[in-house]
């Protein structure tokens, strides 16, 4: 099913649609524009027609040099099957020769008051959003201190337990159970939940709880972007888990490495506290600020010191 039609980008910035309303429900693809000024000139062996294709100031007024046949061969070669549409900034006026084609092949045109290069970004910016790579983890999302931390873990090790102690702690719920992932850029994940549990907590023993009824507005928010996962798992007494911290393990969503660390699970263990410093931790590590690597020099210098003793 296609995530954005030109139905879809009328609707958004409201634009007027000027003919070719039966291509409103064309897929679009990508979120490349093009502005095809080489194609005004008559060269299409390159011609990106699966784009919006975007003419402004410089596009229509060489049209306007062009004889009749040029513009209607030109406009014709413009339209085609599989162009999702054709939109003229400035308000502008609409060569005939362009209404036609566009009726002819279906092919939406559209207007907007704006400026060519802002809207241009502006599209960009939402069909780059709406276009993303997507996938759906099994786990919590919550905003601690400004760090969006996931937390995965087998199910029944308390996840859902923990985000509700974060939340009381003053923390925002993202997502719970199922969290939607969207890589906007080769280093950005964005998080947030499906519309059918958003703010919803499920807790065994209590059953489905609404975060935002229960503790209001500023507990819970839409989306958040995710640099940190922490993954719960049930204590292993066989298994070294790391005590420094000087290691970093990595993991990877889509395209993107992001920090995970590894929390073990036991009585008295007060996990909605671990997670919390966890994430100042981090943040204070991307201010340059790492207490493990500043406790490692100290001790070498220690031993340094021994070793010169001794001679």
């Amino acid at each position: 099913m296609a995530k954005v039609r030109a139905k879809d980008i009328v609707e958004k910035f409201g634009l007027e649609l000027v003919s070719g309303e039966e291509g409103l429900h064309r897929p679009i693809v990508t979120s490349d524009i093009s502005r095809p000024g080489l194609e005004m000139a008559g060269y299409f062996n390159y011609y990106p027609a699966e784009r919006i294709q975007l003419l402004g100031k410089t596009e229509l007024s060489f049209l306007e040099k062009l004889d009749d046949s040029q513009r209607k061969s030109r406009m014709d070669q413009l339209c085609t099957d599989i162009t999702p549409g054709i939109i003229i900034s400035r308000d502008m006026d609409i060569p005939q020769e362009l209404v036609e084609a566009s009726t002819r092949n279906d092919v939406p045109v559209m207007k907007t008051p704006m400026k060519t290069t802002r809207f241009s970004s502006r599209l960009t910016n939402y069909l780059e959003s709406k276009l993303a790579p997507t996938t759906a983890i099994h786990g919590v999302l919550v905003d601690i201190y400004g760090v969006g931390v996931l937390i995965t873990g087998k199910s029944g090790v308390g996840k859902s337990e923990t985000a509700l102690e974060l939340v009381k702690r003053g923390h925002r719920l993202v997502a719970d159970d199922c969290v939607e992932i969207r890589q906007e850029d080769t280093d950005t994940l964005v998080g947030s939940s499906p519309e059918l549990i958003e703010h919803l907590l499920e807790i065994r023993g209590l059953g489905i709880i609404n975060v935002m009824t229960l503790f209001g507005a500023g507990a819970v928010r839409s989306y958040k972007r995710i640099t940190l996962c922490i993954d719960l798992e049930l204590w292993d007494k066989t298994k070294q888990y790391d005590r420094l911290g000087l290691e970093e393990e990595k993991m990877r969503i889509i395209d993107t490495d992001i920090t995970r660390l590894t929390v073990p699970v036991r009585p008295g263990r007060n996990l909605a506290v671990i997670i919390e410093v966890a994430a100042m931790n981090f943040r204070l590590k991307r201010m340059g600020v790492n207490a493990a690597e500043q406790f490692t020099n100290r001790l070498s210098d220690v031993i340094d010191e021994g070793d010169q003793e001794d001679f």
